[in-house]
């Protein structure tokens, strides 16, 4: 006995290029896409850190009547579970931090992100 008879019941390489060619087009229209909905949510939560982190430092100048020293003090008072991370950076310590201006108490007025370039709309992240 040898081998079973061909009865035609696979692909051809004809077929086999034709699928993975309609494959290659659709991940061309997908893949940029995919990556500028990365990019854009990257931005989203950096705006919305950002926000959290400023009304966090003016409630506890509201508190305490001076900024905070570090912003793992607003961690260590409880204002903020964990420091949050630039989504840019992918880092808890990359942010830029202002002191306030005049004879404020206090080292940390605002905060920027420490990353370069900018966002989708065009805006220097250390501007947001």
């Amino acid at each position: 006995m040898g081998p079973p008879p061909l009865t035609g019941d696979g692909f051809t390489l004809i077929e086999l290029l034709v699928v993975l060619a309609i494959i290659a087009v659709l991940l061309t229209i997908a893949v940029p896409r995919y990556f500028h909905s990365v990019d854009r949510s990257k931005d989203v939560v950096l705006i919305e850190n950002l926000r959290v982190v400023r009304e966090t430092i003016d409630k506890f100048y509201g508190d305490t009547g001076r900024y905070p020293e570090s912003l793992e003090e607003l961690v260590e008072r409880k204002y903020l579970r964990s420091l949050p991370r630039d989504p840019v950076t992918d880092r808890d310590d990359s942010w830029v931090l202002l002191p306030p201006e005049g004879d404020a108490k206090g080292n940390i007025y605002d905060v920027k992100s420490g990353a370069t370039g900018q966002t989708q709309d065009g805006k220097a992240y250390k501007d947001l």
